[in-house]
């Protein structure tokens, strides 16, 4: 049974808010989008139905066929025409690169998802904060731009900013905010791209940083290429001992423009820490040659299924390594060696038969 699009915005809204979801609940309503992305998402209802997967076949989440990351930046995955979409969300890159466009027909979803886990997960709020990272408006193609906006808007107590603009780290302002903490010891949370606490610790090495007690960080997004690469183990270390804040209060936000929800760990007193999910989404790790799922606790690559993905696909398969446990999965890496070529053979595959 397939559902109308305002009908399906409604049903995810009532979803996100209830206290939780069992496994039955979660299978219903992965199975009415998948109907509804193989009706109306030509490239995706094309390479189901070249893979014999189709409602009438598909009867467990799991199957559900999962599309590449990389299959965002060859083909357009939309339910609705492009040019009817609020907001495209665009992967990051060199401007020569082709990126990855997640379409969004409106947002009523994307910000349900996000308002949610944050305050679920995230804390204490509300909180005076830092953000950074660039604007929404200086980045309106950014899914973490925006991500930080809600985050401030909904939790930043006033005297809250961004310290980061598209000319770069506002020191001046950042040490004003700093200097305001430690003055008056109310706790201050800095919220970032994970290379923008990188450029900060190098620009900002010898100044006393330390924030008050109850202070929490929040990283996101690896470096990209765009600083110098850290071990976890290192760069945690270093975060906590540059900032005074404990590493159960350095928290990552593991997430992807791909996606329209995102995973957060309970700090990083260890490393790899394990993400955890919202009861709309589910995880599980893959050999990327078959596709068949690996018993929890092995290495594979991760595929997430995330219901807030109404208007693309609810089952992405990344180019990710990870161990999927009871509580969420950790993440290892990227893929490398023969995991990297099977995810190169997926984005080959998925194409030919989504394009045929």
């Amino acid at each position: 049974m397939t559902l109308h699009p305002t009908e399906l915005t409604q049903t995810l809204l009532d979803f996100i808010a209830l206290p939780h979801a069992d496994e039955a609940a979660f299978n219903a309503l992965a199975l009415r989008l998948f109907a509804h992305q193989v009706q109306h998402n030509a490239a995706y209802g094309r390479f189901c139905r070249a893979r014999g997967r189709t409602p009438a076949t598909v009867r467990r989440w799991q199957d559900i066929p999962a599309v590449p990351v990389n299959g965002f930046k060859e083909l357009t995955l939309s339910c609705v025409p492009p040019e009817d979409c609020e907001r495209v969300f665009t992967t990051s890159g060199t401007t020569r690169e082709v990126k990855g466009r997640h379409f969004h027909p409106d947002l009523q979803v994307w910000n349900a998802s996000m308002r949610r886990h944050f305050a679920d997960c995230v804390g204490p709020l509300p909180m005076r904060m830092g953000i950074l990272f660039p604007s929404e408006a200086e980045m309106p193609n950014s899914s973490l731009a925006h991500y930080l906006q809600l985050a401030l808007q909904d939790h930043g107590l006033p005297g809250s900013r961004h310290l980061i603009s598209e000319q770069g780290l506002d020191s001046e302002v950042l040490f004003a905010l700093v200097r305001q903490a430690q003055g008056d010891q109310q706790p201050l949370a800095l919220l970032g791209a994970t290379y923008s606490f990188v450029h900060l610790m190098d620009a900002m090495a010898g100044a006393d940083l330390r924030l008050p007690a109850g202070s929490w960080l929040l990283d996101t997004g690896g470096f990209k290429g765009r600083s110098r690469e850290i071990p976890m183990e290192a760069f945690y270390a270093q975060l906590s001992a540059t900032f005074g804040v404990p590493r159960e209060r350095c928290l990552n936000m593991y997430g992807m423009t791909e996606l329209s929800s995102q995973f957060y760990d309970a700090g990083n007193a260890r490393v790899p820490s394990v993400k955890r999910a919202p009861h709309w989404m589910r995880t599980r790790a893959v050999d990327p040659l078959t596709g068949q799922s690996v018993p929890d606790g092995q290495p594979g690559i991760l595929v997430h299924t995330d219901l807030a993905n109404l208007n693309s696909v609810t089952t992405i398969l990344t180019e990710d390594v990870g161990i999927v446990t009871d509580g969420g999965f950790a993440l290892l890496g990227r893929a490398e060696g023969a995991q990297a070529k099977g995810c190169s053979l997926a984005v080959e595959d998925f194409v030919q038969a989504a394009s045929a």
